[in-house]
């Protein structure tokens, strides 16, 4: 079983601390991270996501995880704005694995301009004392279980996606 956890921070200081505190965690072995990704708000409304590895040792299709899961989160076609051509499937497939449409509008609401928030994935082995730790640093915490097989359906619904995605740039460029 995982657990989906983003948790909201005023700076991203704060989110990129928390992060920083989450690897140490991991170190320690106090914690099984699957993955864990800071999302920071611009003053003009734009995301910027930073990574917890690097892509190019990782692979891209984790990045792209990453960027259509917070993309459908905040720009959610349920919340009235559409997105990329895999969006509505990624949408679908949230709601059926788990990640419903109230905590997909509470995450929403909880990242505004020149704020900041740690996404994570992790095995729920040992979350409340991971988050009791990361609470020192305040924030607004969010979770959600996901179990083994809807954390592998959602990474292959989101790979069909950026497929779709990657389809779709490039019939417009030719």
């Amino acid at each position: 079983m995982s657990e989906f956890i983003v948790i909201g921070y005023d700076r991203p200081e704060q989110a990129e601390a928390a992060r920083d505190e989450l690897m140490g965690m991991a170190r320690e072995y106090l914690v099984d991270i699957s993955d864990a990704v800071v999302a920071t708000t611009g003053k003009d409304g734009k995301i910027k996501l930073n990574q917890m590895v690097n892509l190019w040792t990782a692979g891209a299709a984790n990045g792209a995880f990453w960027g259509l899961l917070i993309g459908i989160l905040f720009f959610n076609p349920l919340l009235g704005v559409a997105v990329g051509a895999g969006a509505g499937a990624i949408s679908g497939a949230l709601t059926d694995y788990g990640i419903d449409d109230t905590f997909m509008k509470r995450v929403a609401g909880i990242l505004k301009p020149g704020q900041a928030a740690l996404f994570m994935m992790m095995r729920s082995n040992a979350s409340d004392k991971v988050l009791e730790r990361l609470g020192e640093k305040g924030g607004h915490i969010l979770r959600t279980n996901l179990d083994s097989e809807a954390e592998s359906h959602l990474r292959e619904e989101f790979a069909k996606a950026h497929e779709a995605e990657i389809a779709a740039h490039e019939a417009q460029t030719t």
